[in-house]
């Protein structure tokens, strides 16, 4: 499966986050810690917005690196992505993801 899909089947290429980074973009990374920091209400901030991909070598969020469940399950399992679980289909960790991202469940079962 092509690195650039997260654990969760989102695919990182289109992350604001690693877009940021990858062109080292501060307005970018600006929106989005704003962003986050309403949806998470945590105190996210521009320079938190560096990740290079979930299940590649280097820079993660802070996030990403140690608070997403949904990673730190499947790096546990010991699982390439979700979509190698057998409990994917009743997943309580990852199915507000799927739910909201259909997308995300096509690139795990594609």
């Amino acid at each position: 499966m092509n690195k650039m899909i997260a654990y969760c089947g989102l695919d990182c290429e289109h992350c604001d986050a690693y877009l940021a980074t990858m062109n080292d973009d501060q307005e970018l990374r600006k929106k989005t810690a704003k962003l986050w920091a309403e949806l998470n209400n945590a105190p996210i901030l521009p320079e938190h917005i560096n990740c290079q991909g979930c299940r590649v070598e280097g820079v993660k969020t802070v996030f990403c690196d140690s608070m997403c469940g949904v990673r730190q399950c499947a790096m546990k399992k010991g699982i390439d992505t979700c979509g190698d679980c057998s409990e994917l289909e009743r997943c309580s960790i990852v199915g507000a993801i799927l739910e909201n991202n259909p997308s995300a469940l096509k690139n795990l079962k594609g």
